[in-house]
């Protein structure tokens, strides 16, 4: 199979994270749990893992890093802990469900810095009209999870600084592609999964935590310490961490977190860029395709959306698939985004890479768009 599905999960895996999972299945227990070695190992698991990615997004503390069980998880416990029912918050026109239900599940008033698909300088332009003194949290995607759009979260990050606004800052797409710095960007907190771009497995993803946040649990229960007490400790990463942890997952995403380190972001990136440019060139050489590609290559990800004529977006996705071509088709639980493109009626076809896709096999899929727009 030609597997361009990564911006939904990256099925490609590092052999060390197979492995890493089967070994923590059979050996590890659960950490805080007892001084026995399989608890043992797993505490040591778990750190490592914490550490590993404390220096990977530049957590000044890695007890700052917390396990979760997806980025939505990270972003429910993120949200929650910064907006109030009611709030004004400012969102960008590019966001996913997992933030956008939320808010809508707290009553907020949502402001939406749409701009225009590719332009930067529009979003930016938009967010710093709508920062204003009744806003009481800005809540942005790093890359658009349908376009592959790469916002300029830098520059609204300054802007949230300036304004004293906390920003939670929505890395599904962006974590293990493009370099995120927790310390720079001054964010509250920054959600992420561990089974996209950090080549871990389903199931895991992390929640890094700004320096004196004070968050606000989804779970209460057991964490393995100060059991007598009848509330949540107040302290990282057990206040957000109830229950048994996924262990054999934490041991498959440290070794993603090792393997992104060990190539390299800036190679990665590359590689899948590479692959989009490739892939929009030959996409919009064909009559009746539309791609949604970016003029400059700078601005965009491995992840592009195009449309085939009038055809219905799920059929190409169908059609692509009994070629054995995984790609995703329809509004990506991402309508905000479809509504900025212009696409929310019609949706589109996806194609997303990772570090394992090649040219052969984007010729194949341009090869089999060419015959079913015919």
């Amino acid at each position: 199979m030609i597997y361009f599905d990564s911006g939904a999960t990256t099925l490609q895996k590092p052999a060390t994270v197979a492995r890493a999972m089967a070994t923590a299945a059979g050996k590890m227990a659960s950490p805080g749990r007892g001084g026995h070695r399989p608890a043992m190992l797993a505490a040591e698991t778990a750190f490592l893992c914490r550490q590993a990615a404390a220096e990977l997004f530049h957590v000044e503390d890695p007890e700052n890093v917390i396990f979760t069980s997806n980025a939505t998880h990270a972003l429910n416990l993120a949200i929650k802990s910064v907006v109030r029912p009611g709030d004004t918050v400012v969102v960008s026109g590019y966001e996913h469900n997992a933030v956008t239900r939320p808010l809508e599940a707290l009553g907020c008033t949502v402001k939406v810095a749409r701009g225009t698909l590719f332009d930067q300088e529009s979003v930016l332009a938009d967010f710093d009209r709508l920062i204003t003194p009744e806003v009481s949290c800005v809540v942005c995607t790093h890359v658009s999870n349908v376009f592959g759009f790469i916002l300029p979260v830098e520059q609204i990050a300054a802007l949230c600084r300036e304004r004293r606004i906390p920003i939670i800052l929505d890395a599904s797409q962006s974590a293990g592609v493009l370099p995120i710095d927790m310390e720079a960007l001054g964010c509250a907190y920054i959600g992420m999964p561990g089974h996209k771009s950090l080549y871990g497995p389903q199931g895991t993803g992390l929640l890094l935590c700004g320096k004196g946040q004070k968050p606000c649990p989804l779970l209460e229960g057991g964490t393995g310490s100060l059991s007598r007490m009848q509330e949540m400790p107040d302290f990282l990463p057990d206040r957000l961490e109830a229950g048994t942890h996924n262990i054999p997952g934490i041991a498959g995403l440290l070794e993603g977190i090792r393997y992104v380190q060990s190539k390299g972001e800036e190679k990665i990136l590359w590689q899948e860029r590479r692959l989009t440019v490739e892939a929009a060139r030959g996409l919009s050489a064909i009559p009746k395709v539309s791609v949604y590609a970016a003029h400059d290559p700078n601005v965009q990800t491995g992840v592009l959306s195009f449309r085939v004529g009038g055809m219905d977006c799920e059929t190409v996705g169908e059609r692509l698939g009994r070629q054995d071509i995984a790609v995703r088709a329809g509004l990506h639980c991402a309508p905000y985004a479809h509504q900025s493109a212009g696409t929310l009626e019609s949706g589109t076809v996806r194609i997303s890479f990772s570090a394992f896709n090649n040219s052969a096999e984007v010729r194949k899929l341009i090869s089999v768009i060419n015959r079913i727009a015919k």
